[in-house]
């Protein structure tokens, strides 16, 4: 599975931690900065990764922030992207099976090092449910176009 991956300042720290886990269990990761802990803008660094997401060049995506906000916001202005901000290995599993959701956010200020490795294995792990679900992501999607 290829995983787009990216942060501003205020995630780089979990950014390194998840991207080294993500290798570490046979991920491909593509990493969209930034590249240190030196101030940036997130908008820049969600639309690359939503970008890279939506147009199927990278299966899913991972965003890290300080708590994860301005970058759920940021991915959900492409089209074609449903990103979630997750802090809880349930909301995880919902975005996926319930929303398709094919970018997470993650704020590396609320929540730590380890929890954010579980959310991570959760949200990969987890599968569309279609059915019921799949009218209601088609709906999102309609309103994109």
């Amino acid at each position: 599975m290829k995983i787009a991956i990216g942060s501003d300042h205020g995630g780089y720290n979990l950014k390194e931690e998840v991207r080294g886990w993500l290798e570490g269990n046979g991920y491909e990761t593509e990493d969209f900065g930034t590249f240190s802990p030196s101030s940036c803008d997130y908008p820049d660094i969600a639309f690359a990764v939503a970008k890279a997401v939506a147009e199927g060049r990278m299966e899913k995506g991972i965003l890290i922030c300080g708590t994860g906000i301005g970058m759920s916001i940021a991915a959900n202005k492409v089209p074609g992207v449903r990103a979630a901000l997750c802090g809880d290995t349930f909301s995880a599993r919902a975005a996926r099976e319930h929303n398709d959701a094919n970018v997470l956010a993650l704020g590396e200020r609320v929540t730590g090092r380890g929890l954010a490795l579980e959310i991570v294995k959760v949200w990969i792990d987890s599968k569309f449910s279609g059915g019921r679900h799949q009218k209601r992501v088609e709906k999102l999607m309609s309103i994109e176009k």
